[in-house]
Protein backbone atom coordinates (compact mmCIF):
# COMPACT_ATOMS: atom_id res chain seq x y z
CA UNK A 1 0.00 0.00 0.00
CA UNK A 2 1.34 4.09 -0.75
CA UNK A 3 3.41 5.44 2.35
CA UNK A 4 3.54 9.20 3.33
CA UNK A 5 7.48 9.27 3.60
CA UNK A 6 7.84 12.77 4.51
CA UNK A 7 6.27 16.41 5.28
CA UNK A 8 7.67 19.60 4.45
CA UNK A 9 6.45 22.89 6.08
CA UNK A 10 6.65 26.18 4.99
CA UNK A 11 5.46 28.65 7.61
CA UNK A 12 5.19 32.37 7.08
CA UNK A 13 6.88 35.04 7.87
CA UNK A 14 5.26 36.89 10.40
CA UNK A 15 4.52 35.69 13.77
CA UNK A 16 1.60 37.08 15.63
CA UNK A 17 0.47 36.36 19.24
CA UNK A 18 -2.62 35.52 20.24
CA UNK A 19 -2.72 39.23 22.81
CA UNK A 20 -1.92 41.26 19.58
CA UNK A 21 -4.62 39.87 17.79
CA UNK A 22 -7.15 40.49 20.55
CA UNK A 23 -5.88 43.77 20.89
CA UNK A 24 -6.05 44.45 16.92
CA UNK A 25 -9.59 42.88 16.58
CA UNK A 26 -10.71 45.22 19.98
CA UNK A 27 -10.05 48.35 17.93
CA UNK A 28 -11.63 47.41 14.61
CA UNK A 29 -14.67 45.66 16.13
CA UNK A 30 -15.41 47.70 19.45
CA UNK A 31 -17.65 50.42 17.58
CA UNK A 32 -19.32 47.36 15.93
CA UNK A 33 -20.17 45.08 19.20
CA UNK A 34 -21.65 46.84 22.45
CA UNK A 35 -20.39 43.19 24.28
CA UNK A 36 -17.42 43.23 22.52
CA UNK A 37 -15.07 42.60 25.93
CA UNK A 38 -17.29 39.52 25.71
CA UNK A 39 -16.74 38.78 22.55
CA UNK A 40 -13.00 38.74 22.66
CA UNK A 41 -12.70 36.04 25.35
CA UNK A 42 -13.25 33.71 21.88
CA UNK A 43 -9.38 34.87 21.47
CA UNK A 44 -8.15 33.78 24.83
CA UNK A 45 -10.29 30.41 25.56
CA UNK A 46 -9.35 28.83 22.04
CA UNK A 47 -5.74 27.84 23.38
CA UNK A 48 -4.07 29.14 20.68
CA UNK A 49 -0.73 31.24 21.66
CA UNK A 50 0.43 32.15 18.20
CA UNK A 51 -0.01 31.83 14.77
CA UNK A 52 1.39 33.24 11.21
CA UNK A 53 0.38 35.20 8.57
CA UNK A 54 2.14 36.23 5.11
CA UNK A 55 1.74 39.78 5.80
CA UNK A 56 2.54 42.29 9.01
CA UNK A 57 -0.54 43.78 10.99
CA UNK A 58 -0.36 47.01 9.14
CA UNK A 59 -1.57 45.42 6.02
CA UNK A 60 -4.77 44.03 7.47
CA UNK A 61 -5.51 47.83 8.66
CA UNK A 62 -5.80 49.13 5.28
CA UNK A 63 -8.58 48.63 2.93
CA UNK A 64 -7.58 45.87 -0.18
CA UNK A 65 -10.25 45.05 -3.11
CA UNK A 66 -10.85 41.13 -3.54
CA UNK A 67 -7.79 41.47 -7.05
CA UNK A 68 -5.22 43.32 -4.88
CA UNK A 69 -5.96 40.19 -2.15
CA UNK A 70 -6.06 37.32 -4.68
CA UNK A 71 -3.17 39.18 -6.33
CA UNK A 72 -1.25 38.81 -2.98
CA UNK A 73 -2.31 34.93 -2.69
CA UNK A 74 -0.65 34.08 -5.96
CA UNK A 75 2.59 35.99 -5.62
CA UNK A 76 2.88 34.21 -1.60
CA UNK A 77 1.41 30.91 -2.64
CA UNK A 78 4.14 30.41 -5.32
CA UNK A 79 7.06 32.03 -3.07
CA UNK A 80 5.61 29.51 -0.62
CA UNK A 81 4.89 26.47 -2.06
CA UNK A 82 7.96 26.43 -4.00
CA UNK A 83 9.65 26.52 -0.30
CA UNK A 84 7.72 23.38 0.88
CA UNK A 85 7.73 21.34 -2.02
CA UNK A 86 11.40 21.44 -1.89
CA UNK A 87 11.27 20.82 2.10
CA UNK A 88 9.69 17.71 1.71
CA UNK A 89 12.27 16.35 -1.27
CA UNK A 90 15.00 17.05 1.25
CA UNK A 91 13.64 16.11 4.74
CA UNK A 92 17.17 15.23 6.50
CA UNK A 93 14.83 13.83 9.56
CA UNK A 94 13.13 11.26 7.11
CA UNK A 95 15.41 10.87 4.32
CA UNK A 96 18.61 9.41 3.32
CA UNK A 97 19.21 11.14 0.20
CA UNK A 98 17.48 14.08 -1.56
CA UNK A 99 14.46 12.94 -3.91
CA UNK A 100 14.65 14.57 -6.88
CA UNK A 101 11.72 16.65 -8.40
CA UNK A 102 11.97 15.26 -11.69
CA UNK A 103 11.02 11.95 -10.44
CA UNK A 104 7.54 13.34 -9.38
CA UNK A 105 4.90 12.06 -11.31
CA UNK A 106 2.34 13.96 -10.04
CA UNK A 107 1.07 16.96 -7.69
CA UNK A 108 -2.36 17.53 -6.07
CA UNK A 109 -2.83 20.91 -5.21
CA UNK A 110 -4.98 21.87 -2.27
CA UNK A 111 -6.18 25.30 -1.49
CA UNK A 112 -9.38 26.83 -0.69
CA UNK A 113 -8.12 30.42 0.14
CA UNK A 114 -7.39 32.04 -3.08
CA UNK A 115 -8.35 31.51 -6.97
CA UNK A 116 -5.61 31.48 -9.98
CA UNK A 117 -5.63 29.83 -13.32
CA UNK A 118 -2.67 28.81 -14.29
CA UNK A 119 -3.42 27.24 -10.96
CA UNK A 120 -0.84 27.64 -8.42
CA UNK A 121 1.07 24.12 -9.25
CA UNK A 122 1.60 25.06 -12.94
CA UNK A 123 2.93 28.47 -11.86
CA UNK A 124 5.20 26.57 -9.83
CA UNK A 125 6.31 24.07 -11.91
CA UNK A 126 7.78 26.93 -13.93
CA UNK A 127 10.39 27.76 -11.08
CA UNK A 128 11.33 24.25 -10.28
CA UNK A 129 12.88 21.87 -12.58
CA UNK A 130 9.64 19.49 -12.46
CA UNK A 131 9.54 16.93 -15.50
CA UNK A 132 7.11 19.07 -18.11
CA UNK A 133 5.27 15.39 -18.26
CA UNK A 134 4.24 15.93 -14.51
CA UNK A 135 0.36 15.55 -13.87
CA UNK A 136 -1.53 18.73 -12.00
CA UNK A 137 -4.47 17.56 -9.79
CA UNK A 138 -5.61 20.87 -8.38
CA UNK A 139 -8.75 20.67 -5.89
CA UNK A 140 -10.38 23.75 -4.69
CA UNK A 141 -12.98 24.63 -2.40
CA UNK A 142 -12.85 21.37 0.55
CA UNK A 143 -11.61 23.58 3.36
CA UNK A 144 -10.32 21.90 6.67
CA UNK A 145 -10.74 18.53 4.44
CA UNK A 146 -8.77 19.18 2.20
CA UNK A 147 -5.57 17.96 3.59
CA UNK A 148 -6.41 14.51 4.36
CA UNK A 149 -8.29 14.47 0.96
CA UNK A 150 -5.18 15.48 -0.70
CA UNK A 151 -3.85 12.17 0.99
CA UNK A 152 -6.79 10.30 -0.01
CA UNK A 153 -6.10 10.85 -3.83
CA UNK A 154 -2.89 10.60 -3.78
CA UNK A 155 -3.25 7.50 -2.08
CA UNK A 156 -5.35 5.73 -5.13
CA UNK A 157 -3.14 7.34 -7.36
CA UNK A 158 -0.40 5.26 -6.19
CA UNK A 159 -2.57 1.97 -6.10
CA UNK A 160 -3.29 2.71 -9.61
CA UNK A 161 0.67 3.29 -10.62
CA UNK A 162 2.34 2.05 -7.98
CA UNK A 163 5.98 2.53 -8.56
CA UNK A 164 4.86 6.32 -8.79
CA UNK A 165 6.32 8.96 -5.89
CA UNK A 166 3.65 11.91 -5.60
CA UNK A 167 3.46 15.48 -3.73
CA UNK A 168 0.61 16.77 -2.01
CA UNK A 169 0.88 20.46 -1.53
CA UNK A 170 -1.70 22.49 0.28
CA UNK A 171 -1.34 26.33 0.57
CA UNK A 172 -3.87 28.18 2.38
CA UNK A 173 -3.48 32.02 3.17
CA UNK A 174 -6.64 32.33 4.98
CA UNK A 175 -5.45 35.55 6.42
CA UNK A 176 -5.57 37.23 3.13
CA UNK A 177 -9.46 36.61 2.75
CA UNK A 178 -9.80 38.99 5.84
CA UNK A 179 -12.39 41.09 5.40
CA UNK A 180 -12.04 44.58 7.37
CA UNK A 181 -15.94 45.78 7.25
CA UNK A 182 -17.66 42.47 8.06
CA UNK A 183 -18.94 42.78 11.65
CA UNK A 184 -20.91 39.55 11.88
CA UNK A 185 -19.69 37.39 14.57
CA UNK A 186 -18.44 34.55 12.38
CA UNK A 187 -15.84 36.70 10.84
CA UNK A 188 -14.90 37.83 14.70
CA UNK A 189 -14.06 34.27 15.35
CA UNK A 190 -12.53 33.67 11.86
CA UNK A 191 -10.02 36.49 13.21
CA UNK A 192 -9.55 34.60 16.41
CA UNK A 193 -8.72 31.16 15.02
CA UNK A 194 -7.87 31.24 11.08
CA UNK A 195 -4.38 31.28 10.02
CA UNK A 196 -1.31 31.04 6.99
CA UNK A 197 0.39 27.51 6.36
CA UNK A 198 1.61 25.46 4.18
CA UNK A 199 2.73 21.95 3.72
CA UNK A 200 3.95 19.06 1.26
CA UNK A 201 3.71 15.55 1.84
CA UNK A 202 5.42 13.07 -0.29
CA UNK A 203 3.53 9.43 -1.47
CA UNK A 204 4.96 6.79 -3.09
CA UNK A 205 3.61 3.58 -4.47
CA UNK A 206 4.31 -0.01 -3.50
CA UNK A 207 6.83 -0.74 -6.24
CA UNK A 208 9.13 2.38 -5.06
CA UNK A 209 12.50 1.40 -3.25
CA UNK A 210 12.50 2.66 -0.03
CA UNK A 211 15.78 2.69 0.70
CA UNK A 212 16.10 6.32 1.31
CA UNK A 213 13.88 6.33 4.14
CA UNK A 214 14.96 6.58 7.63
CA UNK A 215 12.46 5.47 10.22
CA UNK A 216 9.08 3.55 10.23
CA UNK A 217 6.03 5.63 7.83
CA UNK A 218 2.35 5.53 7.41
CA UNK A 219 1.40 3.41 5.40
CA UNK A 220 -2.04 4.23 4.02
CA UNK A 221 -4.45 1.31 4.33
CA UNK A 222 -7.96 2.75 3.52
CA UNK A 223 -9.90 6.09 3.05
CA UNK A 224 -13.30 7.24 3.35
CA UNK A 225 -15.51 10.45 2.40
CA UNK A 226 -18.65 11.33 3.36
CA UNK A 227 -20.94 13.75 2.75
CA UNK A 228 -23.84 15.11 4.79
CA UNK A 229 -26.65 15.90 3.05
CA UNK A 230 -28.17 19.53 3.32
CA UNK A 231 -25.51 20.76 5.56
CA UNK A 232 -23.77 23.35 2.68
CA UNK A 233 -24.46 26.16 5.11
CA UNK A 234 -22.29 24.97 8.00
CA UNK A 235 -19.02 26.16 6.97
CA UNK A 236 -17.53 27.61 3.66
CA UNK A 237 -17.39 31.07 1.63
CA UNK A 238 -19.75 33.71 0.85
CA UNK A 239 -18.47 34.87 -2.44
CA UNK A 240 -19.04 39.01 -3.00
CA UNK A 241 -17.53 41.55 -4.88
CA UNK A 242 -15.49 42.25 -2.14
CA UNK A 243 -14.00 38.58 -1.55
CA UNK A 244 -14.32 35.68 0.55
CA UNK A 245 -16.68 36.21 3.33
CA UNK A 246 -16.46 33.14 5.87
CA UNK A 247 -19.19 30.93 6.98
CA UNK A 248 -19.00 29.40 10.23
CA UNK A 249 -21.59 27.92 12.12
CA UNK A 250 -21.62 27.52 15.55
CA UNK A 251 -23.26 24.39 15.32
CA UNK A 252 -20.24 22.79 14.37
CA UNK A 253 -19.08 21.12 17.67
CA UNK A 254 -22.86 19.64 18.22
CA UNK A 255 -22.74 18.38 14.61
CA UNK A 256 -19.31 16.24 15.04
CA UNK A 257 -20.60 15.07 18.63
CA UNK A 258 -23.62 13.71 17.07
CA UNK A 259 -22.60 12.77 13.33
CA UNK A 260 -18.76 11.93 13.63
CA UNK A 261 -19.18 8.33 15.67
CA UNK A 262 -21.20 6.29 13.76
CA UNK A 263 -19.01 7.78 9.95
CA UNK A 264 -15.75 6.29 12.05
CA UNK A 265 -17.11 3.11 13.46
CA UNK A 266 -18.45 2.01 10.43
CA UNK A 267 -15.36 2.13 8.96
CA UNK A 268 -13.09 1.03 11.15
CA UNK A 269 -15.61 -1.78 11.17
CA UNK A 270 -14.39 -3.24 7.80
CA UNK A 271 -10.53 -3.44 9.18
CA UNK A 272 -11.88 -5.17 12.76
CA UNK A 273 -11.04 -1.97 14.81
CA UNK A 274 -12.55 0.45 17.05
CA UNK A 275 -11.19 3.57 18.67
CA UNK A 276 -9.66 2.10 21.36
CA UNK A 277 -7.10 -0.30 19.20
CA UNK A 278 -5.81 3.34 17.73
CA UNK A 279 -2.15 4.51 18.98
CA UNK A 280 -2.46 7.82 17.50
CA UNK A 281 -5.14 10.21 16.04
CA UNK A 282 -3.76 12.50 13.19
CA UNK A 283 -6.64 15.11 13.67
CA UNK A 284 -7.46 18.35 12.07
CA UNK A 285 -7.33 20.77 15.01
CA UNK A 286 -10.17 23.06 14.06
CA UNK A 287 -10.48 24.59 17.21
CA UNK A 288 -10.48 23.96 20.85
CA UNK A 289 -14.42 23.00 20.82
CA UNK A 290 -14.02 20.66 17.83
CA UNK A 291 -11.09 18.68 19.58
CA UNK A 292 -13.46 18.77 22.48
CA UNK A 293 -15.99 17.24 20.45
CA UNK A 294 -13.88 14.75 18.93
CA UNK A 295 -13.25 13.28 22.22
CA UNK A 296 -16.64 13.23 23.27
CA UNK A 297 -18.04 11.81 20.21
CA UNK A 298 -15.38 9.24 20.27
CA UNK A 299 -15.05 8.29 23.71
CA UNK A 300 -11.49 8.64 23.62
CA UNK A 301 -8.75 10.44 25.92
CA UNK A 302 -8.11 14.05 25.31
CA UNK A 303 -4.13 12.84 25.89
CA UNK A 304 -4.35 11.05 22.16
CA UNK A 305 -5.08 14.70 20.52
CA UNK A 306 -2.16 16.31 22.35
CA UNK A 307 -0.34 16.68 18.56
CA UNK A 308 -3.21 18.39 17.28
CA UNK A 309 -3.43 20.50 20.39
CA UNK A 310 0.06 21.36 20.27
CA UNK A 311 -0.34 22.35 16.42
CA UNK A 312 -3.39 24.41 17.10
CA UNK A 313 -1.80 26.45 19.97
CA UNK A 314 1.42 27.31 18.33
CA UNK A 315 0.08 27.85 14.51
CA UNK A 316 -4.21 28.00 14.48
CA UNK A 317 -6.14 26.51 12.43
CA UNK A 318 -4.58 26.92 8.83
CA UNK A 319 -7.65 25.24 6.95
CA UNK A 320 -6.62 21.92 4.72
CA UNK A 321 -2.38 22.85 5.30
CA UNK A 322 -3.27 21.80 9.79
CA UNK A 323 -3.44 17.99 9.71
CA UNK A 324 -0.16 18.13 7.46
CA UNK A 325 1.33 20.05 9.94
CA UNK A 326 0.23 17.37 13.00
CA UNK A 327 1.19 14.57 10.15
CA UNK A 328 4.46 15.87 10.26
CA UNK A 329 4.66 16.28 13.78
CA UNK A 330 3.91 12.52 14.66
CA UNK A 331 6.26 11.19 12.15
CA UNK A 332 9.07 12.83 12.92
CA UNK A 333 8.16 12.45 16.92
CA UNK A 334 6.26 9.63 18.98
CA UNK A 335 5.48 7.45 16.00
CA UNK A 336 6.78 3.76 15.65
CA UNK A 337 6.86 0.75 13.96
CA UNK A 338 3.69 -1.29 14.57
CA UNK A 339 1.48 1.63 15.15
CA UNK A 340 -2.28 2.41 13.48
CA UNK A 341 -3.46 5.97 13.28
CA UNK A 342 -6.00 7.51 11.95
CA UNK A 343 -6.47 10.72 9.72
CA UNK A 344 -9.37 12.60 10.52
CA UNK A 345 -10.63 15.94 8.68
CA UNK A 346 -13.72 17.85 8.42
CA UNK A 347 -14.96 20.51 5.82
CA UNK A 348 -17.25 22.31 3.73
CA UNK A 349 -20.40 20.39 2.59
CA UNK A 350 -20.81 19.26 5.49
CA UNK A 351 -18.15 16.82 4.67
CA UNK A 352 -15.84 14.19 6.74
CA UNK A 353 -12.26 12.41 5.41
CA UNK A 354 -10.72 9.25 6.91
CA UNK A 355 -7.04 7.87 6.59
CA UNK A 356 -6.31 4.60 8.07
CA UNK A 357 -2.74 4.17 8.47
CA UNK A 358 0.13 1.93 9.82
CA UNK A 359 3.71 3.10 10.38
CA UNK A 360 5.66 0.35 8.67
Amino acid sequence: MPKVVSVGLATPDYTISQQTAVEFARELFSDSFKDIERLLTVFGNGEIEKRHFAQDMDWFSHEHTFEEKNDMYIQEAVRYGKYAVQESLHNEVMLNQTIQIEEVEAIFFISTTGMATPSIDARIMNELPFSSHTKRIPIWGLGCAGGAVGLSRAFEYCKAFPSSKVIVLSVELCSLTFQKNDTSKSNLVGTSLFADGVACAVVCGDEVDLSFVKKAVPTIFDTQSTLKKDSEDVMGWNIKNEGLYVVFSRDIPTLITNWLKPNVETFLEKHDLTSTDLDLFIAHPGGKKVLEAYVKSLGIHSEKLSTSRKILSQFGNMSSATILYVLKEIMEGSAKKGDVGLGMALGPGFSSELVLMKWE
